[in-house]
């Protein structure tokens, strides 16, 4: 982290011994005369220099983004840790078994390692989109653990053959709870990272806060699931459980995003007794909102925040003594009586424990409103296609409150995602850069590049609050977008069809909390999402009670005969034999389907209509820019189709990527705009950024489309470029499509090219709106230009790519390295 070396240097510097100035050396004493010359010339007649300008907050003032302008005092590091837990298996650990609820792997042990071998005999479900593969797992019971005292496992593995990668698992399958919905010994599965399968031991780090499903109660099962796509071993070397409290020994104070209940917060964090001191101009009503964290239950920390002004005496603004460390402890503090003065502002903190970790959560500086900047609600419906809402024509009434939004603002005819899914869409809309540039899929927990800058990182950067709120962890922590965001909260890990009722909660908590502008704010609602279930006022809106729960049972009894441990997702691509064979109409399925999602995005608009009247009611709507948008739409509707269309390449029919795009500003974006040329999710970044009037990155691929907006000319459309990579796990090589939409024609490259019989497909948009059937046999001249075309789009991407590295080369960065072997975890 960039204040963290600033600092590093920093402490280098010690101060200056008196009795060092009879040691200094002749040939030294010039340059020092000459430093202390100049000091004098600068300080002027008034005396010694003043030091450095104080920090101001026109803008939200974030304190932990100003480490370099603070003066730290204390703050030692530990001179003991709490000891991971280790089991090494170049010795016995009877303890530790083989899974047996799926097909299981063989078990063994070598001279140094306890050896997983995947054979045909452990054929079992792999992961979605990977096709059926092998697997098998290890676990251990553990005696009731509290999984907050944890911070990542840490495995430390050989791997050979066609391993592909490892799951960390929770609890055994049969506790009480929501867990994972499939058979296994786990109820909750956690981060994949995909393995190195060069026969060298390597260092493999998941973390140990996080898994899919909301778990309460005790830790009391470790375990992972290894998965390959042919024969392969794996040797695990050894199995550590880091405790938390080793993130922070790194460094004496640091920045990190730090979770409580599922509420993320970039904290700063210092040890105990430990203080940092800020000198400060205080805004017109000035106010300091902080939340105040601990890391260990039974280590109290003492939390003070003083002033003291030029001449007076030192006023305390609020001390606590806190020690719970499963939540937050907000505070503001009232500065109003300091306004227009500087002072020193002091976070101090004392404990009985020498080096006891203190947080201080988004420790902001607010006042008085004096920017013109726009709070920006960058507001996101999660699998929400154009093609079921009423405002682009849908024939039932599904958004009648994005109708009345349109009628405030601009509405973009063609709007397109970049991709069919969350994970390698939401990414690059955040980023502005490809699929493919980020690096592509490897696994679910894939992390940004930290040369990419996110949405929340750019408005941050500018004093922005900055929020996000979300019900999909591929929107959040899963994909590193908790960078830059002051809180994020992910309501649940699981798609939830009432999660705008609950993120719209949480916004307004915040708001109550924070209430400082302008602000930033990202919502990703997964009301639309599958499994629908839907909520009142709108359940039975579109399908009746019977209707719905017939719909369920046929979903479990469609993915059972499809493999499947459980109910299925209804893409479009369910074999007429599964239908057949079960005794279910295709088209029923389908219809109960839509009347479901229908449902669910009536609720949304209903949720998103209610919190436009509560902005307009508290006065903040004027100073709003709001973006409604999706990360990618839903293709099921094509299983209505007849026949249905064959499925060519990743983005292929329209219900899987045309989405809504509803722009409103009162005031600065004219009222009822529709147009009808393409944009791109990927162009979102550059348009907010260059409409709130800040600067814009060069090394961004989208382009930013507010001249239109607002009626400026010059602005013409341009093809639109959708991608979607997945990374070969035996090669590192990128497969996949790379896809352009230009006008009538859309067309699809697969790269690398021989992964099709015919490299380029291509359709007629005017004559065959639902992909029937690739025309590329009768354009050949078309096939010769998008071909090129897509090529060179392509190699410039990996051009790129050169650019954003993310960390691959090994499983842990170069910090978790240090860090880790700093304190033993690593030999």
């Amino acid at each position: 982290m960039e204040t963290e070396t600033r600092l590093d240097r920093f402490e280098t510097l010690k101060p200056l011994d008196p009795n060092s100035w009879l040691s200094v050396r002749l040939g030294e004493w010039d340059s020092l005369a000459a430093l202390l010359f100049a000091m004098l010339l600068t300080a002027g007649c008034t005396g010694l220099d003043p030091g450095p300008a104080p920090l101001t907050a026109e803008v939200p003032l974030h304190l932990e983004d100003h480490l370099d302008a603070a003066t730290i005092i204390g703050s030692d590091l530990p001179s003991e840790m709490p000891e991971a837990v280790k089991w090494r298996f170049d010795q016995e650990q009877p303890d530790w078994k083989a899974t047996t609820e799926t097909a299981p792997a063989s078990v063994r042990r070598s001279d140094d390692a306890l050896q997983l071998v995947l054979t045909d005999a452990s054929r079992g479900a792999g992961a979605p989109g990977s096709g059926e593969s092998l697997s098998g797992g290890i676990y251990v019971d553990l005696p009731d653990w509290k999984r907050e005292d944890w911070s990542h496992v840490l495995v430390r593995a050989r791997s050979t053959g066609k391993g592909n990668n490892i799951t960390v698992g929770f609890n055994p399958h049969d506790e009480n709870g929501p867990g994972v919905d499939e058979p296994g010994p786990f109820q909750f599965v956690g981060e994949t990272v995909q393995l190195i399968n060069d026969g060298e031991a390597h260092d493999y780090l998941m973390r140990a806060d996080w898994s899919w499903g909301e778990w309460t109660g005790p830790w009391r099962r470790l375990g992972f699931k290894f998965t390959a796509e042919g024969p392969a071993t794996l040797d695990i070397l050894s199995v550590s459980v880091i405790p938390a409290v080793a993130e922070y020994a790194g460094a004496t104070v640091g920045v990190r995003s730090v979770a409580r209940g599922g509420l993320y917060r970039r904290s700063l964090y210092i040890h105990a007794p430990g203080t940092l001191e800020y000198t400060v101009r205080v805004p017109e009503r000035g106010r300091m909102d902080v939340n105040l964290g601990v890391v260990r239950d039974n280590i109290p920390v003492t939390f003070r925040i003083t002033a003291t002004r030029a001449g007076s005496a030192m006023e305390t603004l609020l001390e606590e003594n806190y020690a719970d460390k499963s939540r937050w402890a907000a505070h503001t503090v009232d500065l109003s009586a300091f306004a227009g003065q500087t002072i020193t502002l002091a976070l101090e903190t004392d404990s009985d424990q020498r080096g006891a970790v203190a947080l201080w959560a988004a420790p902001t500086i607010s006042g008085k409103r004096s920017t013109d900047k726009p709070n920006v609600i960058f507001y996101i419906i999660d699998g929400g296609g154009a093609d079921y809402m009423s405002v682009y024509g849908y024939n039932r009434p599904t958004t009648p409150q994005i109708e009345r939004l349109a009628a405030e603002g601009a509405v973009f005819e063609y709007a397109y995602s970049n991709s069919t899914w969350s994970k390698p869409s939401t990414p690059s809309f955040m980023t502005s850069l490809h699929h493919s540039v980020l690096g592509g899929y490897t696994n679910d927990s894939d992390p940004l590049p930290d040369q990419a800058v996110t949405m929340a990182e750019n408005f941050h950067h500018a004093g922005y609050q900055t929020a996000v709120f979300t019900s999909n962890v591929y929107a959040g922590t899963m994909s590193s977008l908790d960078r830059g965001a002051d809180v994020l909260r992910e309501a649940g890990t699981e798609p939830n069809s009432a999660s705008s009722r609950e993120l719209h909660a949480d916004f307004w908590q915040w708001r109550n909390a924070y209430p400082a502008e302008p602000y930033w704010v990202h919502f990703q609602t997964t009301d639309v999402h599958w499994p629908w279930k839907p909520v009142a006022p709108f359940a039975g809106l579109y399908i009746t009670r019977e209707r719905r729960q017939r719909y369920y049972e046929w979903e479990r009894q469609v993915g059972q005969a499809g493999g499947a441990p459980g109910p299925t997702w209804p893409g479009p691509r369910i074999s007429p034999e599964i239908f057949e064979g079960v005794g279910v109409s295709r088209e029923a399925f389908y219809r109960a389907g839509r009347d479901l999602y229908d449902e669910t995005m009536t609720h949304n608009d209903y949720q998103l209509g209610r919190l436009v009247g509560r902005l307009k009611a508290t006065g903040e709507w004027q100073n709003t820019l709001l973006i409604v948008a999706a990360d990618h739409g839903t293709n099921y509707r094509a299983g209505l189709l007849e026949p249905m269309p064959t499925r060519w390449g990743a983005s292929f029919y329209s219900y899987s990527h045309r989405i809504p795009m509803v722009i409103v500003w009162p005031e600065r974006i004219a009222a009822g705009q529709r147009f009808h040329g393409p944009v791109s999710m990927i162009d979102v970044l550059p348009t907010i950024l260059e409409l709130a009037g800040l600067p814009v990155s060069e090394v961004l691929q989208g382009r930013s489309f507010a001249p239109v907006l607002l009626g400026q000319e010059g602005w013409e459309p341009r093809p639109v470029i959708l991608e979607e990579i997945y990374v070969d796990a035996e090669t590192g090589e990128q497969r996949g499509q790379i896809e352009i939409i230009d006008g009538r024609w859309i067309a699809s490259l697969s790269v690398p090219p021989e992964g099709r019989t015919v490299p380029l497909l291509l359709y007629d948009l005017r004559n065959d709106p639902h992909y029937g059937g690739s025309v590329h046999e009768e354009h050949p001249d078309l096939v010769q230009k998008y071909t090129r075309l897509l090529q060179e789009q392509w190699q410039a991407h990996q051009a790129l790519a050169q650019q954003f590295t993310r960390p691959e080369a090994s499983p842990l960065t170069a910090e978790q390295l240090r860090t880790l072997r700093a304190l033993g975890y690593i030999q």
